[in-house]
Protein backbone atom coordinates (compact mmCIF):
# COMPACT_ATOMS: atom_id res chain seq x y z
CA UNK A 1 0.00 0.00 0.00
CA UNK A 2 1.13 3.53 -0.73
CA UNK A 3 1.62 6.21 1.92
CA UNK A 4 0.29 8.85 -0.48
CA UNK A 5 -2.96 10.48 0.64
CA UNK A 6 -4.60 12.76 -1.98
CA UNK A 7 -5.07 16.29 -0.62
CA UNK A 8 -8.42 17.53 0.61
CA UNK A 9 -9.40 20.48 2.79
CA UNK A 10 -9.09 19.86 6.49
CA UNK A 11 -12.50 19.06 7.96
CA UNK A 12 -13.68 21.00 10.99
CA UNK A 13 -14.25 18.93 14.14
CA UNK A 14 -17.79 20.30 14.53
CA UNK A 15 -20.34 22.35 12.67
CA UNK A 16 -19.39 26.03 12.47
CA UNK A 17 -21.53 28.93 13.62
CA UNK A 18 -23.53 30.71 10.90
CA UNK A 19 -21.20 33.72 10.95
CA UNK A 20 -18.00 31.64 10.68
CA UNK A 21 -19.60 29.42 8.05
CA UNK A 22 -20.50 32.43 5.91
CA UNK A 23 -17.01 33.84 6.27
CA UNK A 24 -15.38 30.63 5.08
CA UNK A 25 -17.83 29.56 2.39
CA UNK A 26 -17.16 32.74 0.39
CA UNK A 27 -13.88 31.20 -0.79
CA UNK A 28 -14.96 27.60 -1.30
CA UNK A 29 -17.94 25.39 -0.56
CA UNK A 30 -15.49 22.80 0.79
CA UNK A 31 -14.30 25.24 3.48
CA UNK A 32 -17.33 24.52 5.68
CA UNK A 33 -17.21 20.72 5.54
CA UNK A 34 -16.83 19.19 8.98
CA UNK A 35 -15.96 15.67 10.13
CA UNK A 36 -19.52 14.39 10.36
CA UNK A 37 -20.29 15.60 6.82
CA UNK A 38 -18.55 12.48 5.51
CA UNK A 39 -20.90 10.12 7.33
CA UNK A 40 -24.20 12.04 7.63
CA UNK A 41 -27.19 11.26 5.42
CA UNK A 42 -29.22 14.45 5.62
CA UNK A 43 -28.03 17.70 7.15
CA UNK A 44 -29.44 21.22 7.17
CA UNK A 45 -28.13 24.77 7.43
CA UNK A 46 -30.35 27.74 8.20
CA UNK A 47 -29.80 30.94 6.21
CA UNK A 48 -31.76 34.22 6.39
CA UNK A 49 -33.36 33.50 3.01
CA UNK A 50 -34.15 29.78 3.20
CA UNK A 51 -32.94 26.54 4.68
CA UNK A 52 -30.28 24.59 2.81
CA UNK A 53 -30.14 20.79 2.99
CA UNK A 54 -27.26 18.46 2.17
CA UNK A 55 -28.52 15.09 0.96
CA UNK A 56 -26.01 12.24 1.26
CA UNK A 57 -28.28 9.20 1.45
CA UNK A 58 -28.30 7.28 -1.87
CA UNK A 59 -32.04 6.54 -1.71
CA UNK A 60 -32.86 10.23 -1.24
CA UNK A 61 -30.44 11.28 -3.97
CA UNK A 62 -32.15 8.84 -6.32
CA UNK A 63 -35.54 10.22 -5.35
CA UNK A 64 -34.48 13.82 -6.07
CA UNK A 65 -32.48 13.30 -9.26
CA UNK A 66 -34.26 10.33 -10.81
CA UNK A 67 -37.65 9.23 -9.49
CA UNK A 68 -39.21 12.60 -8.66
CA UNK A 69 -36.91 14.89 -10.63
CA UNK A 70 -39.71 17.11 -11.94
CA UNK A 71 -40.50 18.21 -8.38
CA UNK A 72 -36.84 19.16 -7.85
CA UNK A 73 -35.81 21.41 -10.77
CA UNK A 74 -32.42 23.03 -11.28
CA UNK A 75 -32.05 25.60 -8.53
CA UNK A 76 -32.58 29.25 -9.40
CA UNK A 77 -29.26 29.71 -7.64
CA UNK A 78 -27.65 28.42 -10.85
CA UNK A 79 -29.47 31.05 -12.85
CA UNK A 80 -28.21 33.77 -10.48
CA UNK A 81 -24.62 32.61 -10.90
CA UNK A 82 -24.52 31.67 -14.57
CA UNK A 83 -27.07 33.67 -16.57
CA UNK A 84 -24.58 36.43 -17.41
CA UNK A 85 -22.37 33.84 -19.10
CA UNK A 86 -24.77 31.19 -20.36
CA UNK A 87 -28.00 33.12 -20.92
CA UNK A 88 -30.92 30.70 -21.06
CA UNK A 89 -28.94 27.62 -22.02
CA UNK A 90 -30.07 24.07 -21.41
CA UNK A 91 -27.88 23.83 -18.30
CA UNK A 92 -29.95 26.24 -16.22
CA UNK A 93 -33.44 26.16 -17.75
CA UNK A 94 -36.39 24.11 -16.48
CA UNK A 95 -39.82 22.99 -17.56
CA UNK A 96 -41.14 23.50 -21.09
CA UNK A 97 -38.13 25.57 -22.19
CA UNK A 98 -35.71 22.88 -21.09
CA UNK A 99 -37.76 20.18 -22.89
CA UNK A 100 -37.77 22.25 -26.10
CA UNK A 101 -34.02 22.75 -25.90
CA UNK A 102 -33.35 19.11 -25.10
CA UNK A 103 -35.33 17.95 -28.16
CA UNK A 104 -33.42 20.37 -30.36
CA UNK A 105 -29.98 19.60 -28.96
CA UNK A 106 -30.21 15.81 -28.79
CA UNK A 107 -29.55 15.43 -32.56
CA UNK A 108 -26.36 17.46 -32.14
CA UNK A 109 -24.98 14.78 -29.87
CA UNK A 110 -26.17 12.11 -32.25
CA UNK A 111 -24.12 13.91 -34.89
CA UNK A 112 -21.10 13.89 -32.59
CA UNK A 113 -21.10 10.27 -31.55
CA UNK A 114 -17.92 9.21 -29.83
CA UNK A 115 -16.83 7.11 -32.79
CA UNK A 116 -17.30 9.95 -35.26
CA UNK A 117 -15.41 12.55 -33.23
CA UNK A 118 -12.47 10.32 -32.35
CA UNK A 119 -10.26 11.63 -35.19
CA UNK A 120 -10.86 15.20 -33.96
CA UNK A 121 -9.91 14.16 -30.43
CA UNK A 122 -6.76 12.51 -31.74
CA UNK A 123 -5.81 15.63 -33.71
CA UNK A 124 -6.13 17.69 -30.53
CA UNK A 125 -4.06 15.13 -28.62
CA UNK A 126 -1.32 15.34 -31.26
CA UNK A 127 -1.39 19.12 -31.01
CA UNK A 128 -1.02 18.76 -27.24
CA UNK A 129 2.04 16.58 -27.79
CA UNK A 130 3.52 19.25 -30.02
CA UNK A 131 3.05 21.91 -27.33
CA UNK A 132 4.54 19.68 -24.63
CA UNK A 133 7.55 18.96 -26.83
CA UNK A 134 8.69 22.55 -26.29
CA UNK A 135 9.26 21.95 -22.57
CA UNK A 136 12.72 20.85 -21.47
CA UNK A 137 13.10 17.41 -19.95
CA UNK A 138 12.44 17.67 -16.22
CA UNK A 139 10.89 21.14 -16.52
CA UNK A 140 7.96 22.09 -14.30
CA UNK A 141 4.77 22.07 -16.39
CA UNK A 142 1.49 23.79 -15.39
CA UNK A 143 -0.58 20.74 -16.22
CA UNK A 144 -3.86 22.42 -15.25
CA UNK A 145 -3.29 25.00 -18.00
CA UNK A 146 -2.16 22.38 -20.53
CA UNK A 147 -5.15 20.15 -19.80
CA UNK A 148 -7.47 23.11 -20.14
CA UNK A 149 -5.99 23.81 -23.56
CA UNK A 150 -6.30 20.27 -24.91
CA UNK A 151 -9.84 19.79 -23.53
CA UNK A 152 -10.91 23.15 -24.97
CA UNK A 153 -9.24 22.28 -28.27
CA UNK A 154 -11.21 19.04 -28.48
CA UNK A 155 -14.57 20.65 -27.84
CA UNK A 156 -13.71 23.61 -30.12
CA UNK A 157 -12.85 21.27 -33.00
CA UNK A 158 -16.04 19.32 -32.34
CA UNK A 159 -18.23 22.42 -32.38
CA UNK A 160 -16.53 24.61 -34.99
CA UNK A 161 -14.33 22.17 -36.95
CA UNK A 162 -11.20 24.22 -36.29
CA UNK A 163 -8.38 24.16 -33.73
CA UNK A 164 -8.35 26.25 -30.58
CA UNK A 165 -5.53 28.76 -30.69
CA UNK A 166 -3.19 29.42 -27.76
CA UNK A 167 -4.24 33.06 -27.50
CA UNK A 168 -7.87 31.95 -27.30
CA UNK A 169 -6.97 29.40 -24.63
CA UNK A 170 -5.22 32.02 -22.53
CA UNK A 171 -8.13 34.44 -22.88
CA UNK A 172 -10.73 31.83 -21.90
CA UNK A 173 -8.70 30.52 -18.97
CA UNK A 174 -8.18 33.95 -17.42
CA UNK A 175 -11.70 35.24 -18.06
CA UNK A 176 -13.50 32.13 -16.85
CA UNK A 177 -11.30 31.80 -13.78
CA UNK A 178 -12.20 35.33 -12.70
CA UNK A 179 -15.86 34.94 -13.70
CA UNK A 180 -16.10 31.74 -11.67
CA UNK A 181 -14.80 33.47 -8.54
CA UNK A 182 -17.23 36.38 -8.92
CA UNK A 183 -20.23 34.23 -9.88
CA UNK A 184 -19.68 31.92 -6.93
CA UNK A 185 -19.47 34.88 -4.55
CA UNK A 186 -22.74 36.22 -5.98
CA UNK A 187 -24.35 32.85 -5.31
CA UNK A 188 -23.19 32.92 -1.70
CA UNK A 189 -24.61 36.42 -1.21
CA UNK A 190 -27.85 35.32 -2.84
CA UNK A 191 -28.21 32.41 -0.40
CA UNK A 192 -27.70 34.93 2.42
CA UNK A 193 -30.69 36.90 1.15
CA UNK A 194 -28.84 39.79 -0.53
CA UNK A 195 -30.61 40.90 -3.77
CA UNK A 196 -28.46 40.29 -6.82
CA UNK A 197 -28.79 43.90 -7.99
CA UNK A 198 -26.90 44.93 -4.84
CA UNK A 199 -23.99 42.63 -5.64
CA UNK A 200 -20.81 44.64 -6.19
CA UNK A 201 -19.39 41.82 -8.31
CA UNK A 202 -22.20 41.72 -10.87
CA UNK A 203 -20.70 44.30 -13.24
CA UNK A 204 -17.24 42.75 -13.04
CA UNK A 205 -18.72 39.27 -13.64
CA UNK A 206 -20.58 40.64 -16.66
CA UNK A 207 -17.34 42.03 -18.12
CA UNK A 208 -15.56 38.67 -17.86
CA UNK A 209 -18.63 36.87 -19.21
CA UNK A 210 -18.57 39.22 -22.24
CA UNK A 211 -14.98 38.22 -22.97
CA UNK A 212 -15.93 34.54 -23.15
CA UNK A 213 -19.18 35.08 -25.07
CA UNK A 214 -17.51 37.43 -27.56
CA UNK A 215 -14.84 34.85 -28.34
CA UNK A 216 -17.44 32.12 -28.91
CA UNK A 217 -19.60 34.53 -30.91
CA UNK A 218 -16.68 35.54 -33.14
CA UNK A 219 -15.94 31.88 -33.86
CA UNK A 220 -19.62 31.43 -34.72
CA UNK A 221 -19.43 34.33 -37.20
CA UNK A 222 -16.33 32.83 -38.81
CA UNK A 223 -18.11 29.55 -39.22
CA UNK A 224 -21.31 31.11 -40.61
CA UNK A 225 -19.31 33.27 -43.04
CA UNK A 226 -17.36 30.29 -44.38
CA UNK A 227 -17.53 29.74 -48.12
CA UNK A 228 -20.49 27.73 -49.38
CA UNK A 229 -18.01 25.87 -51.54
CA UNK A 230 -16.58 24.13 -48.50
CA UNK A 231 -17.56 20.54 -47.97
CA UNK A 232 -20.57 19.95 -45.68
CA UNK A 233 -19.73 19.92 -41.98
CA UNK A 234 -20.64 17.16 -39.57
CA UNK A 235 -19.78 19.02 -36.37
CA UNK A 236 -22.06 19.97 -33.47
CA UNK A 237 -22.70 23.43 -34.85
CA UNK A 238 -24.05 22.05 -38.12
CA UNK A 239 -26.57 20.03 -36.09
CA UNK A 240 -27.53 23.07 -34.00
CA UNK A 241 -28.06 25.10 -37.16
CA UNK A 242 -30.38 22.43 -38.54
CA UNK A 243 -32.30 21.99 -35.27
CA UNK A 244 -35.95 23.00 -35.29
CA UNK A 245 -38.48 23.52 -32.52
CA UNK A 246 -40.74 20.42 -32.67
CA UNK A 247 -43.86 22.59 -32.26
CA UNK A 248 -43.10 25.80 -34.20
CA UNK A 249 -40.42 24.52 -36.60
CA UNK A 250 -38.36 27.61 -35.76
CA UNK A 251 -34.55 27.34 -35.48
CA UNK A 252 -32.42 28.64 -32.64
CA UNK A 253 -31.98 32.41 -32.73
CA UNK A 254 -28.41 33.66 -32.90
CA UNK A 255 -28.45 34.49 -29.17
CA UNK A 256 -29.80 31.03 -28.39
CA UNK A 257 -27.01 29.52 -30.47
CA UNK A 258 -24.38 31.38 -28.46
CA UNK A 259 -26.13 30.35 -25.21
CA UNK A 260 -26.07 26.66 -26.15
CA UNK A 261 -22.54 26.80 -27.55
CA UNK A 262 -21.50 28.46 -24.30
CA UNK A 263 -22.62 25.59 -22.10
CA UNK A 264 -21.39 22.91 -24.52
CA UNK A 265 -17.99 24.57 -24.70
CA UNK A 266 -17.57 25.43 -21.03
CA UNK A 267 -19.02 22.21 -19.63
CA UNK A 268 -17.18 20.28 -22.33
CA UNK A 269 -13.75 21.56 -21.42
CA UNK A 270 -13.73 23.01 -17.89
CA UNK A 271 -14.85 19.84 -16.13
CA UNK A 272 -12.68 17.52 -18.23
CA UNK A 273 -9.64 19.74 -17.86
CA UNK A 274 -10.01 19.85 -14.08
CA UNK A 275 -10.31 16.08 -13.79
CA UNK A 276 -7.40 15.42 -16.17
CA UNK A 277 -5.09 17.70 -14.20
CA UNK A 278 -6.00 15.95 -10.95
CA UNK A 279 -5.49 12.56 -12.64
CA UNK A 280 -1.94 13.47 -13.65
CA UNK A 281 -1.22 14.69 -10.12
CA UNK A 282 -2.49 11.41 -8.67
CA UNK A 283 -0.43 9.37 -11.13
CA UNK A 284 2.69 11.43 -10.42
CA UNK A 285 2.35 10.50 -6.75
CA UNK A 286 1.74 6.83 -7.52
CA UNK A 287 4.60 5.88 -9.87
CA UNK A 288 3.59 2.22 -9.62
CA UNK A 289 0.19 2.92 -11.16
CA UNK A 290 1.71 5.36 -13.64
CA UNK A 291 4.10 2.64 -14.82
CA UNK A 292 1.23 0.16 -15.22
CA UNK A 293 -0.64 2.74 -17.28
CA UNK A 294 2.46 3.29 -19.43
CA UNK A 295 2.73 -0.43 -20.09
CA UNK A 296 -0.96 -0.63 -20.98
CA UNK A 297 -0.67 2.25 -23.44
CA UNK A 298 2.45 0.75 -25.07
CA UNK A 299 0.81 -2.65 -25.39
CA UNK A 300 -2.36 -1.20 -26.93
CA UNK A 301 -0.96 1.59 -29.14
CA UNK A 302 2.47 0.25 -29.92
CA UNK A 303 4.37 3.02 -31.71
CA UNK A 304 1.42 3.87 -33.90
CA UNK A 305 -1.30 6.45 -33.84
CA UNK A 306 -4.23 5.72 -31.53
CA UNK A 307 -7.31 4.31 -33.25
CA UNK A 308 -10.87 4.18 -32.00
CA UNK A 309 -10.74 0.38 -31.79
CA UNK A 310 -7.96 0.65 -29.21
CA UNK A 311 -9.98 2.53 -26.61
CA UNK A 312 -11.93 -0.48 -25.35
CA UNK A 313 -8.63 -2.07 -24.30
CA UNK A 314 -7.50 0.88 -22.16
CA UNK A 315 -9.13 -0.48 -19.01
CA UNK A 316 -6.66 0.94 -16.51
CA UNK A 317 -6.79 4.39 -18.15
CA UNK A 318 -10.56 4.31 -17.80
CA UNK A 319 -10.40 3.25 -14.16
CA UNK A 320 -7.77 5.90 -13.35
CA UNK A 321 -10.13 8.54 -14.69
CA UNK A 322 -13.14 7.06 -12.90
CA UNK A 323 -11.22 7.06 -9.63
CA UNK A 324 -10.11 10.64 -10.24
CA UNK A 325 -13.75 11.63 -10.74
CA UNK A 326 -14.56 9.94 -7.45
CA UNK A 327 -11.90 11.82 -5.50
CA UNK A 328 -12.17 15.12 -7.36
CA UNK A 329 -15.62 15.39 -8.98
CA UNK A 330 -15.56 18.52 -11.19
CA UNK A 331 -19.01 19.53 -9.93
CA UNK A 332 -18.77 18.94 -6.19
CA UNK A 333 -22.28 20.16 -5.31
CA UNK A 334 -25.50 19.75 -7.34
CA UNK A 335 -28.30 22.14 -6.25
CA UNK A 336 -32.01 21.51 -6.67
CA UNK A 337 -35.04 23.49 -5.46
CA UNK A 338 -37.97 21.89 -3.63
CA UNK A 339 -41.24 22.94 -5.30
CA UNK A 340 -43.49 21.49 -2.62
CA UNK A 341 -43.32 20.45 1.02
CA UNK A 342 -41.49 17.14 1.36
CA UNK A 343 -40.67 14.79 4.21
CA UNK A 344 -37.21 13.23 4.19
CA UNK A 345 -36.08 11.13 7.10
CA UNK A 346 -37.13 13.13 10.18
CA UNK A 347 -37.19 16.52 8.47
CA UNK A 348 -40.01 18.50 6.87
CA UNK A 349 -38.58 20.30 3.87
CA UNK A 350 -40.63 23.28 2.84
CA UNK A 351 -41.18 24.47 -0.72
CA UNK A 352 -38.41 26.85 -1.74
CA UNK A 353 -35.65 25.08 0.18
CA UNK A 354 -32.39 24.27 -1.64
CA UNK A 355 -31.19 20.69 -1.61
CA UNK A 356 -27.56 19.97 -2.41
CA UNK A 357 -26.46 16.56 -3.59
CA UNK A 358 -22.71 16.44 -3.10
CA UNK A 359 -20.60 14.09 -5.22
CA UNK A 360 -17.65 15.23 -3.09
CA UNK A 361 -19.26 13.93 0.10
CA UNK A 362 -20.98 10.90 -1.43
CA UNK A 363 -17.78 9.74 -3.14
CA UNK A 364 -15.89 9.91 0.16
CA UNK A 365 -18.71 8.73 2.43
CA UNK A 366 -17.29 6.68 5.28
CA UNK A 367 -20.21 4.23 5.28
CA UNK A 368 -20.38 3.73 1.52
CA UNK A 369 -16.76 3.28 0.39
CA UNK A 370 -13.79 1.24 1.56
CA UNK A 371 -10.72 3.45 2.14
CA UNK A 372 -12.61 6.46 0.72
CA UNK A 373 -9.70 8.92 0.76
CA UNK A 374 -7.22 6.64 -1.03
CA UNK A 375 -6.40 6.68 -4.73
CA UNK A 376 -7.13 3.13 -5.90
CA UNK A 377 -8.20 2.70 -9.55
CA UNK A 378 -8.43 -1.06 -9.01
CA UNK A 379 -11.47 -0.63 -6.76
CA UNK A 380 -13.67 -0.49 -9.89
CA UNK A 381 -12.73 -4.08 -10.75
CA UNK A 382 -13.58 -5.25 -7.22
CA UNK A 383 -17.08 -6.83 -6.97
CA UNK A 384 -17.34 -5.49 -3.42
CA UNK A 385 -17.38 -1.93 -4.83
CA UNK A 386 -20.22 -2.58 -7.29
CA UNK A 387 -23.01 -1.35 -5.00
CA UNK A 388 -21.15 1.81 -4.06
CA UNK A 389 -20.59 2.61 -7.72
CA UNK A 390 -24.24 1.98 -8.50
CA UNK A 391 -25.75 4.04 -5.70
CA UNK A 392 -23.14 6.56 -4.55
CA UNK A 393 -21.17 7.54 -7.64
CA UNK A 394 -22.49 10.45 -9.71
CA UNK A 395 -19.71 12.49 -11.31
CA UNK A 396 -22.05 13.32 -14.19
CA UNK A 397 -25.19 13.70 -12.03
CA UNK A 398 -28.06 11.27 -12.67
CA UNK A 399 -31.58 11.03 -14.05
CA UNK A 400 -33.03 13.02 -16.98
CA UNK A 401 -30.65 15.92 -16.26
CA UNK A 402 -27.57 13.71 -16.45
CA UNK A 403 -24.67 15.22 -18.39
CA UNK A 404 -25.21 14.70 -22.12
CA UNK A 405 -21.47 14.59 -22.72
CA UNK A 406 -20.56 11.83 -20.27
CA UNK A 407 -19.46 9.34 -22.94
CA UNK A 408 -17.67 12.10 -24.82
CA UNK A 409 -15.77 13.13 -21.68
CA UNK A 410 -14.82 9.57 -20.82
CA UNK A 411 -13.47 8.86 -24.30
CA UNK A 412 -11.36 12.03 -24.49
CA UNK A 413 -9.97 11.46 -20.99
CA UNK A 414 -8.98 7.86 -21.68
CA UNK A 415 -7.31 8.87 -24.94
CA UNK A 416 -5.38 11.77 -23.41
CA UNK A 417 -4.25 9.86 -20.32
CA UNK A 418 -3.08 6.89 -22.36
CA UNK A 419 -1.20 9.09 -24.85
CA UNK A 420 0.51 11.01 -22.06
CA UNK A 421 1.39 7.87 -20.11
CA UNK A 422 2.88 6.23 -23.21
CA UNK A 423 5.25 9.05 -24.05
CA UNK A 424 5.80 11.05 -20.86
CA UNK A 425 6.49 10.50 -17.18
CA UNK A 426 5.36 12.90 -14.46
CA UNK A 427 6.80 13.55 -11.01
CA UNK A 428 5.58 15.76 -8.14
CA UNK A 429 7.17 19.16 -7.58
CA UNK A 430 8.76 19.34 -4.13
CA UNK A 431 6.83 21.66 -1.84
CA UNK A 432 3.80 21.95 -4.15
CA UNK A 433 0.51 20.47 -2.94
CA UNK A 434 -2.64 21.46 -4.83
CA UNK A 435 -5.44 22.94 -2.72
CA UNK A 436 -8.89 21.85 -3.93
CA UNK A 437 -11.55 24.55 -3.83
CA UNK A 438 -15.16 24.24 -4.98
CA UNK A 439 -16.80 27.23 -6.59
CA UNK A 440 -18.72 26.64 -9.80
CA UNK A 441 -16.36 23.74 -10.45
CA UNK A 442 -13.65 22.00 -8.45
CA UNK A 443 -10.19 23.42 -9.10
CA UNK A 444 -6.86 23.73 -7.37
CA UNK A 445 -6.58 27.18 -5.82
CA UNK A 446 -2.81 27.21 -6.35
CA UNK A 447 -2.74 25.37 -9.68
CA UNK A 448 -1.35 21.92 -10.44
CA UNK A 449 2.26 21.72 -11.61
CA UNK A 450 4.38 18.63 -12.25
CA UNK A 451 7.83 17.79 -13.58
CA UNK A 452 7.62 16.15 -16.99
CA UNK A 453 10.11 13.76 -18.59
CA UNK A 454 10.05 12.20 -22.05
CA UNK A 455 10.07 8.44 -22.13
CA UNK A 456 12.53 6.73 -24.48
CA UNK A 457 10.88 5.29 -27.55
CA UNK A 458 10.57 1.53 -27.30
CA UNK A 459 11.63 -0.78 -30.10
CA UNK A 460 8.43 -0.78 -32.13
CA UNK A 461 6.35 -3.01 -29.85
CA UNK A 462 3.27 -4.59 -31.38
CA UNK A 463 -0.12 -4.02 -29.86
CA UNK A 464 -1.15 -6.94 -27.66
CA UNK A 465 -4.85 -6.22 -27.43
CA UNK A 466 -6.14 -9.51 -28.72
CA UNK A 467 -6.49 -8.23 -32.28
CA UNK A 468 -4.20 -8.24 -35.25
CA UNK A 469 -1.67 -5.48 -34.73
CA UNK A 470 -2.74 -3.37 -37.72
CA UNK A 471 -1.21 -0.17 -36.44
CA UNK A 472 -1.03 3.03 -38.40
CA UNK A 473 2.57 4.12 -38.05
CA UNK A 474 3.11 7.46 -36.43
CA UNK A 475 4.33 10.04 -38.94
CA UNK A 476 7.90 11.23 -38.82
CA UNK A 477 8.32 13.88 -36.21
CA UNK A 478 5.18 12.81 -34.34
CA UNK A 479 5.18 14.90 -31.15
CA UNK A 480 4.44 11.83 -29.07
CA UNK A 481 7.87 10.53 -29.94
Amino acid sequence: MSDFVPPKPEAHPRKLSLLRRFGKVRNSALAVVYDRSYSMQLGDVWTPLRTVYFVNQPELVDRILVKEWEHFPKSNLMNTMLELLLGQSIFITNGALWRRQRKMIDPAFEGARVHDVFPLMRDAALAMGERLSHYQDGQVVPVDVEMMHVAADIIFRTIYSRPFRRDEATTIFKAFTRFQELAYARGVWSMAGVPDWLSIGRLRAWRHARVVRNLLSSALDERLDASDAEKPRTDILSSLLKARDPETSKPFTRKELVDQIGILFLAGHETSASALAWALYLLANRPDIQERLHQEAVSVFGNGLPEFRHTKHLRLARDVFRETLRLYPPVAFIPRDATRTETMRDKVIKAGAILFMSPWLLHRHRKLWDRPDEFDPDRFADPATKESVRSAYLPFSAGPRVCLGASFAMQEAVLILACLARDFRFEPVAGHTPKPVSRLTLRSENGISLRMFRRPREANPAASNGEAAELVEAPAGCPFH
